[in-house]
């Protein structure tokens, strides 16, 4: 009698099969069926057997010598009864090997010669047990390639908003140069006009007898000096500001062609990237339906 399910991926896949076997438990050879559960780890797998087990009775797994045994456990896939459970788990090359035998009653085993019916039951249990491990396994792996893939697609999406600043950045800072020429334009027209004032006053200051008007007009010189230096400052910090946006528009400009094969590799990822994850998906769901 034999139970398999078949797999087809790109990703490494093995059958899950059932058959019958036997069981070695002290001297005594007895009636079992065999399961294999590829890619599942060894300790996890027996706490999830024994759970198993051990769900809806209060008898617990003994385990001697690493064969297990179970008094009255309730297994009601198989049978309405209480069962004994004799079983081992093995590991090979590429998968663990668990052969469990079935004792309904006092030297009555499960076996395909004395019920195939019941030898069915035991074998979709069996089946069943290792193809919900499998699925934790495939699991794993597919949110792991999901994951991968998540983290591409934010990498992609910081990069395209990178560029969406630089860029903005461009436009900002050819709008703060604009702005720095138009108030250089103003600052000059307000030197021209403060320099000839000046010339002027200073001109009638030289020709003035000490008091007040001479006083009123000394006043008026300086205020004009004032505005002389407010608008060289003015003019000074305009400049800084159209050299510091040049080289923030030089940046930028440079910044973009590397941000744009960033992107193209980052894209480039995610495809190659997204055919892993479905591969694994695709893995995942053809366990689940079986």
């Amino acid at each position: 009698m034999l139970l398999a399910i078949p797999f087809g991926s790109a990703i490494p896949q093995q059958a899950i099969v059932v058959t019958g076997d036997s069981l070695k438990i002290g001297n005594s050879l007895i009636p079992a069926l065999s399961v294999n559960i590829p890619e599942v780890n060894y300790e996890k797998t027996l706490k999830a057997w024994t759970r198993n087990l051990q769900s809806g009775t209060k008898s617990k797994v003994v385990t001697e010598n690493s064969e297990m045994s179970i008094f009255g456990a309730k297994i009601k896939e198989i049978s309405p009864n209480p069962v004994n459970v004799y079983s081992k788990l093995t590991a090979t090359d590429s998968c663990l090997s668990l052969t469990v035998s079935f004792e309904l009653k006092k030297d009555l085993y499960i076996e395909s010669q004395n019920s195939e019916a019941e030898f069915n039951k035991a074998g979709t249990f069996l089946k069943n047990f290792a193809r919900d491990q499998y699925v934790d396994v495939a699991r794993d792996q597919a949110d792991k390639e999901e994951r991968i893939l998540r983290d591409l697609q934010k990498e992609l999406s910081s990069l395209e908003n990178e560029k969406s600043r630089l860029q903005r950045s461009i436009q900002s800072n050819y709008s703060t140069i604009a702005n720095a020429k138009e108030n250089i334009t103003i600052q000059n027209n307000e030197l021209t006009t403060v320099n000839t004032g000046l010339v002027e006053q200073n001109n009638q200051l030289t020709t003035m007898e000490e008091g007040p008007a001479k006083k009123e007009k000394t006043e008026a010189i300086r205020d004009l000096e004032k505005r002389k230096r407010k608008a060289m400052n003015s003019l000074e910090s305009s400049e800084n500001r159209i050299s510091k946006a040049n080289n923030e528009i030089d940046k930028a400009n440079a910044d973009i062609p590397k941000n744009d094969r960033m992107q193209e590799k980052v894209r480039e990822q995610i495809v190659d990237q997204e055919g892993v994850y479905k591969k694994y998906a695709d893995k995942l769901k053809k366990i689940k339906s079986y």
